[in-house]
């Protein structure tokens, strides 16, 4: 049974005509054991078929029959991508000259495909489906995509004298499907049932159902560019520009033409380098850190991360990336922790609350849309309520086969679909009225990073960014890097390109690794010649001017889906229903979020000299790699030595962030190798530090002074009000604070509300030796991005609401927990031994519970934050 599956959907993905009524020869069978592998349950006494009222005299049985008679192998003719392109190019264009329903539906049956399959004469079956549903099936149909709605079926035998052919039967049991629809329109199987128990008629309803929802998504979305009938024809067109010498390439030569007889030129952009020009970096940081009540985030969260090979312990089910378990949290915790530290350094700076409004892009691959807004349900919106939250689903797109176009199924009804690439954010959010909730919020820009990336916020990077574009009014900015070689990313490129009617435009775009080829574009140095500098790396961390994004959204044009791209540099891996892989040469139609750019270029009379950059819409700013990207993006595997984009590297790139951060303050630290050195082995040391201790590293650094970190130890500090003097780590040391930056108020909707700088959790560690064995680095449990690790010895202090625990002048040797509870102060002092303390626990004074017996004063000089810590 899973081998004739298996040589059914072959047959089906590259088959496009329909089988002969009279042929005895079927791949798939009707009469499957379990009742899950059904396609269609029998019709009843009521069928409805097209033949004469005799017909229903015949009998009721069925059964399928496969041919054991020799079949000739001929080679099945070429696919004509033009002849199909020029068909549905026509029909779109008909189609868009109809405005209401009724004219759109005319012009389909008018097309030969649609004639095929549900006949010339208009059926009654059709009065079973809403208008809107015949119109979607229909466009499927003239697509080119009938084997999608079960191709190879044959009826019983009064139907197998109907007039038409198997398509048009198939159609009829699809039409009794619908009758069996109950009338509320109840989702079924929303009762927790699995397939067998819902039973074959009601399952293959579902399927139905889910295959209209998703053709019903994909023409609204994709109405820019003529629906589904406009999205084969573009998916067409990628294919058979990619198609060289009888094989599919990443390459679009239409596309690389148009640039060439355009005269365009790439050349390295020019831009802010904030590790080397520090004292503009740091003023394009206050900038940001001022302009923050003016920024909104938004976070693209719709991608499938099929490489992480994430899943759930305990139900099995595919996780999305955003729930990676990385240093103890999932990584969408991660962005709103960074996002938070931000806020907290505004509110230390101003005084002022400041909550960014966060869009979120998700989908529904691996119940992605669930999965994100369940964990903001269970985390009580992180204290910072629901209405500052706005999360919107991104439609899946159908994977098409590299030969033919053919859309490929899993079973008939059943559509392999992906997500359509990041760049569907801005007519989604234009669709979903997402730049109006920002502007209600008062926001004019916003920041844009992707999940897996755990650096993007080190240090200036972030704030720079969208410090740099508010303050010059740009309309897009890049945060950029040295790229590394053989990377699946893309670089950042200065176009400078002749129009035709002899203007020169320019501006800072990207192009896509999988399109290097297209510009002839050499992976070995990634530059057109030899005597060019690198081009940097794309990293897809942004700044967007809201209105200018809002205003391409809104274009109805392909210009709202920039970058479109079919990638078919890997293949389609995919289950069928019977749980078999298959793969497939093919891909989809992607977008990608940042070639938004490209209708940001600026258009000259003449020729520009250099130095154009600083009178662009566009701009670019640098860091070093491990300060803007390091991806957790793909699952390291056993035997592979590259730890590159896996959340192993990541995590090492972390730790060296931790080295440059502390080294400079007079702590030794070792110092951190390549990352062959920890192929076999863990990290040198574990230090995880909370971003609101900065995030800026000039605020951190006043933080932490002298003292040393041993290789093996491990140090965690979950607070933000944080002294360390002289401190000498030899082993674990944990320090948890329950608020991190502040304390929770209820408000009127029941929400928890996290105030900034309200009973804060403090901690102060002065000549201070911290002596145990830490980590076991031998256990074989150990999974160190995780920071889930088995420890022998380690010293924990876990503050309660808003205590404060101090030490001073001790020794601190073997295993110790201390527990200092809500509005009480712990002081370790030294015994008269020489390496004994007392504990001495004493209540906050009532006028210090709010701020504390001690806080630091944030004040900025120039392009400097300064600490001064203020004692009560």
């Amino acid at each position: 049974m899973a081998a004739s599956s298996a040589v059914y959907l072959h047959s089906t993905v590259f088959s496009t005509q329909p089988t002969s009524s009279s042929s005895s020869s079927f791949i798939f069978p009707l009469s499957i054991p379990h009742s899950r592998g059904r396609l269609f349950h029998r019709p009843s006494s009521r069928s409805y078929s097209p033949a004469s009222s005799s017909s229903s005299s015949s009998s009721s049985s069925f059964s399928a029959r496969v041919s054991t008679a020799p079949v000739e192998q001929a080679s099945a003719p070429e696919f004509d991508f033009d002849e199909e392109i020029a068909r549905l190019d026509a029909l779109r264009s008909r189609l868009r000259g109809q405005s209401s329903l009724r004219k759109r539906l005319s012009v389909l049956d008018a097309d030969s495909r649609v004639r095929r399959f549900f006949g010339a004469r208009r059926s009654s079956l059709l009065d079973r489906f809403e208008a809107s549903e015949v119109l979607l099936l229909k466009c499927l149909v003239a697509a080119g995509q009938e084997h999608v709605l079960g191709t190879e079926l044959e009826w019983a035998s009064e139907m197998r004298q109907a007039e038409g052919s198997t398509l048009r039967r198939a159609f009829y049991a699809l039409a009794y499907m619908v009758e069996k629809w109950s009338v509320d329109d109840t989702e079924l199987g929303g009762n927790g049932l699995i397939e067998g128990e819902i039973g074959d008629v009601e399952f293959n309803q579902l399927k139905l159902k889910k295959l209209l929802k998703t053709l019903a998504e994909i023409e609204q979305f994709y109405d820019c560019i003529g629906g589904i009938i406009g999205y084969q024809a573009r998916a067409l067109r990628h294919l058979s520009s990619s198609k060289v010498d009888g094989k599919f390439r990443n390459s679009h030569q239409n596309l690389y033409n148009a640039q060439r007889s355009e005269h365009a030129k790439l050349h390295v952009p020019r831009g802010l380098d904030l590790l080397q020009n520090t004292e503009d970096a740091y003023q394009a940081a206050i900038w940001g850190i001022e302009g923050l009540p003016e920024l909104g985030e938004i976070y693209p969260l719709g991608g499938a991360g099929d490489r992480l090979g994430l899943v759930d312990v305990d139900s099995g089910e595919c996780l999305p990336a955003a729930l990676l378990p990385f240093g103890g949290r999932t990584l969408l915790e991660g962005l709103i922790r960074d996002l938070q530290a931000r806020e907290f350094l505004y509110f230390k700076i101003y005084g002022k609350q400041c909550i960014t409004p966060v869009a979120i892009m998700t989908s529904s691959v691996k119940n992605n849309h669930n999965h994100i807004t369940s964990l903001c349900e269970k985390l009580q919106w992180f204290g910072r309520s629901q209405k500052n939250f706005q999360i919107f689903e991104q439609p899946l797109v159908p994977v098409l086969t590299a030969k033919n176009g053919q859309w490929l199924i899993t079973r008939p009804l059943s559509l392999v679909c992906k997500p359509g690439g990041h760049g569907a954010i801005w007519k989604l959010a234009h669709d979903k009225c997402i730049f109006q909730w920002f502007y209600g919020h008062g926001r004019n820009g916003a920041t844009i990073r992707q999940v897996s990336n755990v650096v993007a916020a080190t240090d200036l990077t972030l704030l720079a960014l969208a410090g740099f574009g508010l303050h010059y009014g740009k309309k897009l900015g890049f945060a950029s890097c040295q790229r590394n070689s053989g990377a699946t990313e893309g670089i950042n490129v200065l176009v400078e390109k002749q129009n035709h009617d002899g203007k020169w435009s320019y501006g800072i775009t990207c192009i896509e690794y999988t399109e290097f080829e297209k510009f002839g574009i050499m992976e070995s140095s990634v530059t057109f010649n030899s005597f060019q500098p690198q081009f940097p790396a794309n990293t897809n961390i942004l700044y967007i001017d809201l209105k200018a994004a809002e205003k391409v959204g809104s274009s109805q044009d392909t210009n709202c889906l920039p970058g479109m791209v079919v990638n078919l540099k890997k293949p389609v891996s995919y289950l069928d229903h019977h749980g078999i892989q298959h793969s497939a040469s093919g891909g989809r139609i992607e977008c990608t979020m940042q070639n938004i750019a490209d209708n940001f270029l600026n258009t000259y009379d003449s020729r520009c000299q250099e130095d154009i950059e600083s009178a662009l819409d566009t701009f670019i700013v640098y860091n070093e790699r491990k300060r803007v990207t390091s991806s957790a993006k793909k699952k390291r595997k056993h035997m592979n030595k590259s730890l590159h984009q896996t959340p192993d590297g990541a995590l090492l790139d972390v730790m060296r962030n931790a080295y440059d951060l502390l080294s400079v303050c007079d702590i030794q630290i070792p110092m951190i190798e390549d990352n062959s050195k920890y192929i076999h082995s863990g990290p040198p040391f574990l230090i995880f530090l909370h971003p609101a201790l900065g995030p800026v590293w000039q605020v951190t650094r006043q933080k932490f002074y002298g003292g040393s970190i041993s290789r093996g130890s491990e140090l965690q500090i979950e607070v933000a009000e944080f002294l360390w003097r002289n401190v000498q780590l030899s082993g674990s040391l944990i320090i948890i604070a329950e608020n991190i930056m502040g304390s929770a108020k209820i408000n009127q909707k029941d929400e928890p509300l996290l105030q900034y700088g309200r009973r804060c959790g403090r901690c102060k560690l002065q000549n201070v030796k911290v002596l145990n064995n830490g980590i076991d680095w031998m256990s074989s449990h150990n999974v160190y991005w995780k920071h889930d690790v088995q420890r022998m010895e380690t010293l924990k202090i876990i503050l309660h609401g808003n205590a404060e625990f101090e030490a001073a002048d001790v020794v601190l040797q073997g295993s110790h927990e201390f527990n200092v509870p809500d509005g009480h102060k712990m002081r370790i002092v030294p015994e008269n031994s020489d390496s004994g303390f007392l504990v001495k626990l004493d209540p906050i004074p009532e006028e210090m519970m709010e701020t504390g017996s001690w806080f630091w004063k944030y004040e900025t000089s120039g392009t400097n934050i300064n600490l001064e810590m203020v004692e009560l």
